[in-house]
């Protein structure tokens, strides 16, 4: 089966080509690598119009920044790879993790797999407390509405047959992707796996993103997404 990498980014010109060269040196069949840069003001942008060309790059351009969500909307329908996966363009998940993400798909276990941080598998970085008690409570409460027993629904690492992703319509922008796929791909009774991941994660300082009002956007998109009919 071969892949199909969908990389959302924004302000990575540190990151997008070592991402980049990760990527194509997995050992996996890559079908395409498509990266939507997401308005990006550091030279992100001029890196990836100089450095991604060829066959295997499909690059698109948001003139403003909308989020995660808004990108990942972007590139799904032009994926031709038996699977999609979203791949973060820093440096915190590793591609080289391709493989034992594939396997419950490959062996038609699964629809969905998830890379969790929390069932072990590989290094961790320690970092923040609060993020990870936040991302086990936003968890809980996605569990609790969808029914699901997953460790890490917040997981950046998500990868899904293509049908299953180019039929689902994504409605948010910024993270609250992350609660909204989870909702839909349970409502839609897909075959949903876990794999335990490392996890190299970033200070802020170091470019992370995500804060605290991102949590709370997320817990509103459990309760819309889960939900709404």
């Amino acid at each position: 089966m071969n892949l199909s990498v969908i990389i959302p980014c924004y302000n990575e010109r540190g990151t997008i080509c070592e991402i980049r060269d990760r990527v194509k040196s997995a050992s996996v069949d890559i079908k395409e690598i498509i990266v939507v840069d997401d308005g990006s003001t550091d030279g992100t942008r001029e890196v990836l119009e100089k450095e991604f060309q060829g066959d295997l790059f499909k690059v698109f351009f948001h003139e403003a920044n909308q989020g995660k969500g808004a990108a990942i909307r972007t590139a799904a329908p032009h994926a031709t790879g038996d699977i999609i996966v979203i791949q973060d363009a820093d440096l915190e998940y590793s591609p080289e993790e391709y493989p034992k993400l594939m396997q419950p798909i490959a062996d038609d276990l699964a629809d969905v797999v998830y890379g969790s941080r929390f069932m072990g598998g590989g290094a961790h970085r320690v970092l923040f407390f609060w993020h990870m008690a936040g991302n086990r409570l936003l968890t809980l409460v996605s569990n609790i509405f969808s029914n699901l027993n997953l460790t890490d629904m917040e997981t950046c690492f998500k990868m899904f047959r293509r049908e299953v992703l180019q039929s689902i319509e994504i409605e948010e922008n910024r993270f609250g992707f992350e609660p909204e796929i989870t909702a839909k791909v349970a409502k839609k009774r897909c075959r949903i796996y876990e794999v335990g991941i490392s996890y190299y994660g970033r200070t802020y300082k170091e470019g992370k993103k995500i804060t605290w009002k991102d949590g709370l956007s997320a817990f509103w998109a459990i309760c819309k997404y889960n939900f709404k009919s």
